[in-house]
């Protein structure tokens, strides 16, 4: 059974992913939720800003803004997506315990490393991945680029 939380703030990251598609960019975004609250959203914004790096997890963070220690390890972050390795890196660096997805089947992310450090939470949600695999199918260059193939 699926938490009604763990709805509650997918949603929000979808709102994130759904901005990101409107730009022009990836659809997949992300919420940095502490305490019930939502303190960092963030969507892909490699396209828009011309990043390397600028994944949704990574904006989502950065937009929480700097935070202790103690802090991030009272968060759960929800991604519409597996993470990357770069992102998954990002979340065992700051200690986040929980992280909860949209879906990993139009990608697998490195959750296998992800999860000796956090729990993983899979939502397995019929329209994160039907938003990825309609993006895949529409702009598979853009996202070969955007998971480094």
């Amino acid at each position: 059974m699926i938490k009604k939380a763990h709805l509650k703030f997918m949603k929000e990251a979808v709102k994130e992913a759904r901005k990101g598609l409107k730009e022009g960019g990836i659809p997949i975004g992300a919420v940095l939720v502490k305490s019930g609250r939502i303190i960092g959203r963030g969507y892909n914004r490699r396209v828009q800003k011309k990043s390397a790096i600028l994944h949704a997890e990574m904006d989502c963070l950065e937009n929480a803004g700097r935070l202790k220690a103690k802090d991030y390890k009272k968060c759960v972050l929800y991604s519409t997506l597996s993470p990357c390795a770069m992102c998954s890196g990002a979340i065992v660096l700051y200690k986040i315990p929980k992280v909860v997805i949209g879906e990993n089947k139009t990608f697998k992310g490195s959750e296998k490393y992800l999860k000796k450090y956090s729990k993983v939470i899979n939502l397995n949600l019929a329209e994160c991945e039907d938003m990825m695999a309609g993006f895949i199918c529409s702009k598979p260059r853009l996202w070969n680029e955007d998971i480094g193939k």
